[in-house]
């Protein structure tokens, strides 16, 4: 059919094109990721990341265990885009637009070649994007390598395989997808040494790091789970949500809906003994790379893979007083375009319906984290309950943080009790635990944190409240004194009170 329109072609130059949507934001660690989920998607529990820095330039390697491509599949995947980003996706699919092997993989190179077999198959097709030939040739042309081609690339791999440790046992790739050479740090190194030592530095502590940070739920999984050998390394997960370690705390979940879509919020605390030797130290809570402060805020999870991480994307600012508080988000993968997740997977956006829940549950978790953040100043203060224990107050931990007690047997508390008359010690242990509960208070406790822990032992219980009560009537202190001024120092307001007491203080 004829157009009504006069036109002409307005192809674009491949080079340029090319190098313009290489520059999405990846780093080298997240370049390496987003291969992985291609590897995840195929099915792959194995995963081989090796590299050849004996020669200039360098080239990496990464392998998997995954079903494969015919040579057919191979050609499509290798299209820019290889699918729609609206196209309906599997549960586990941790792809969405098509783009991330070109794009990450042009992100850090200027020539790839990926080698691939149906799962089961034993000979090999591959395919190379190369800037430069596009830059000769001027057209979208893809090179069809040759088998003696491919069996160079594959006797390198092998090479490289035997001359570094913890090779897998019977590991055998069926996708293996090749760097040659690293243009960022061909560019910025001009001396082959330290150009060396700063890609072993990224991969062995960065890319070691953020590897075991975003595929942590599969690396943690026990049958078949996950394992990534990165050169003479195995990832190690890095989880940062370790439910077993004492000290953490969680905060009730809620779950939204968007689009028919859960979304699931989960926040914790840190216990304020994680900033003692956080610094820059490998701990159960922080890496050698990041500490707690860069490791606090929302963690975005989609299929298992967490996309994002860290920040408060600007619903609060980032403070010390915040480097406690984690937020663990698990979302949809029909939902993720909602969240404006980008090509890198390095920017991520709260949907507009969404952001009054956020911001509601971030408060809460903002108040529970600074709470424990002021917590440190009562290292110490003893937690022990010990008769022997000469401190007037102690710590103790309860499902709202720690907050401070009275010491009962305290010496000059026991001393004052035999010295005084009864009513006379109620005042003074009523003035004592108004004050300590007035400190939990200015720490941040509210009075409604009081009367939500769970099996609390330092508030006044009933009887002991009914005990004080009386001996303060007996005191002369008015009625209205205690039901205004003292009761709600002591965490009861009259309006939680049980009738027996509420008679007592009003007697008819």
């Amino acid at each position: 059919m004829a157009s009504p329109y006069n036109f002409e072609n307005s192809i674009p130059n491949p080079e340029f094109l090319i190098r313009s949507i290489a520059e999405q934001g990846y780093s080298l660690e997240t370049a390496i990721a987003d291969l992985i989920d291609n590897s995840l998607s195929a099915g792959s529990n194995r995963i081989e990341i090796l590299t050849a820095h004996q020669n200039n330039p360098f080239s990496l390697f990464i392998a998997d265990n995954g079903n494969g491509m015919d040579e057919h599949a191979l050609r499509e995947n290798l299209r820019f885009p290889s699918q729609s980003s609206e196209n309906a996706r599997d549960k586990v699919d941790l792809g969405r637009f098509g783009l991330g092997l070109k794009t990450a993989s042009f992100s850090q190179t200027r020539k790839f070649t990926v080698i691939s077999r149906k799962k089961g198959k034993i000979k090999y097709a591959a395919r190379t994007w190369d800037v430069n030939y596009l830059s000769k040739v001027k057209e979208w042309r893809i090179i069809v390598n040759s088998e003696a081609e491919i069996e160079n690339l594959l006797e390198q791999y092998q090479t490289l395989r035997s001359n570094y440790q913890k090779e897998f046992v019977n590991f055998s790739p069926n996708t293996i997808i090749v760097w040659q050479g690293l243009y960022k740090f061909d560019s910025h190194y001009k001396n082959f040494t330290e150009k060396a030592e700063s890609l072993s530095h990224e991969l062995s502590k960065v890319t070691a790091f953020h590897l075991g940070l975003a595929f942590h739920r599969f690396l943690e999984k026990e049958d078949q789970g996950l394992k990534i050998r990165l050169n003479n390394i195995h990832v190690k997960s890095f989880n940062p949500f370790p439910i077993d370690s004492q000290g953490l705390r969680a905060i009730s979940p809620i779950q939204g809906r968007i689009n028919d879509e859960p979304v699931r919020l989960e926040g914790f605390v840190l216990p304020a003994s994680a900033m003692e030797k956080s610094d820059l130290q490998r701990t159960i809570w922080t890496y050698d790379t990041k500490g707690l402060f860069e490791l606090a805020g929302m963690y975005f999870y989609r299929a298992d893979r967490l996309i994002y991480y860290g920040g408060w994307n600007g619903i609060i600012r980032k403070s010390r007083q915040l480097q406690l508080a984690r937020l663990k988000v698990d979302v949809g993968n029909n939902v993720d375009h909602l969240f404006h997740l980008n090509v890198s997977k390095s920017q991520i956006s709260i949907p507009h319906q969404l952001r009054d829940v956020f911001k509601e549950y971030i408060l809460m978790l903002k108040g529970e984290a600074e709470k424990e953040y002021y917590n440190r100043t009562l290292r110490n203060i003893s937690g022990s309950k010990k008769k022997d224990v000469p401190d007037l107050l102690e710590r103790v931990s309860t499902n709202k943080g720690v907050i401070l007690q009275v010491n009962k047997d305290f010496q000059l508390l026991e001393d004052l009790k035999s010295e005084l008359s009864n009513g006379q010690f109620v005042k003074v242990k009523t003035v004592v635990r108004m004050l300590v509960n007035r400190i939990n208070k200015i720490r941040g406790y509210s009075q409604e944190d009081y009367l939500k822990i769970e099996n609390d032992k330092t508030l006044v219980n009933e009887d002991e409240l009914e005990e004080m009560i009386i001996g303060l009537l007996e005191q002369n202190v008015p009625s209205e004194f205690i039901k205004n001024k003292i009761l709600g120092e002591l965490g009861h307001p009259y309006t939680s009170l049980s009738p027996k007491i509420k008679n007592i203080l009003n007697p008819k």
